[in-house]
């Protein structure tokens, strides 16, 4: 039994390093195509500055526009990420829960982002490209990196549960924010145009949705290759102490 749990739990390793890396790759043009792809959606407010609570601290937020936003998310970044030490750590910030870096227009549909490398920090959305034809063809004016702050249930829910591929629909305000208690602050963006410090998107969230799951079958079969192993190493290590001792003799 040691020995079938031991090639039990090294298979369903390997089964399960093979479905992390397949599950985060994102899904042709295609799988887009019967949704919008339209450039975000700004309007003017009506709302006037209000304040929120988050984890016992203040935060006094100043609408600035309406905001509405359908695309396909390239890259994200959690603020509670162990490899984030600013939001929670050094601003106290526990409004921004998730940055995601999103793709729309003929970014989706000439599929360029296939030969594209995203990637995300605790302020900023990166784009790298193999070459400069690659280059020429994205367009940086619809790649956004949104700042998305979140006190509501269902729509932090909804975040969480968002990956890379899935398409996404946020409603919500361009916002600035500041957390008197500490001084804190941040702005936001009004335009796509903009580029280096200060270009992203801070969105105070109303309504977030996944409205298309990418490799949902994937992300379902690394579970299951998940618990697997998790199972073999536990049935290894439990027949590894019960297995009888033998003793020799001379």
């Amino acid at each position: 039994m040691e020995s079938l749990f031991k090639w039990l739990f090294l298979c369903g390793l390997a089964i399960t390093l093979f479905a992390y890396f397949a599950k985060d790759r994102t899904p042709d043009p295609s799988f887009y195509d019967s949704f919008s792809l339209d450039a975000p959606i700004q309007t003017p407010t009506t709302e006037a500055p209000f304040k929120t609570t988050a984890e016992d601290q203040h935060y006094t937020i100043e609408p600035k526009f309406d905001y509405e936003l359908y695309g396909v998310i390239v890259s994200y970044n959690d603020a509670d990420s162990i490899f984030d030490i600013w939001h929670h750590d050094k601003w106290k910030d526990y409004l921004n829960v998730r940055d995601i870096c999103v793709i729309w227009g003929d970014n989706v549909r000439n599929g360029v982002y296939l030969n594209m490398k995203f990637s995300n920090d605790s302020w900023t959305c990166w784009a790298y490209w193999p070459d400069q034809a690659t280059g020429k063809r994205f367009d940086m004016t619809a790649l956004s990196n949104n700042h998305l702050l979140v006190d509501e249930v269902t729509a932090k829910k909804a975040l969480l549960s968002a990956e890379t591929g899935d398409y996404i629909h946020l409603k919500g305000m361009l916002a600035s924010y500041r957390n008197p208690g500490n001084g804190f602050s941040r702005g936001t963006s009004t335009v796509r145009t903009d580029t280096g410090n200060g270009a992203c998107e801070t969105v105070y969230l109303s309504e977030f949705e996944v409205i298309n799951k990418a490799n949902a079958g994937m992300r379902f079969f690394y579970q299951l290759a998940k618990w697997f192993t998790i199972l073999a190493m536990i049935g290894y290590v439990v027949a590894f102490f019960n297995a009888p001792v033998h003793r020799r003799y001379r």
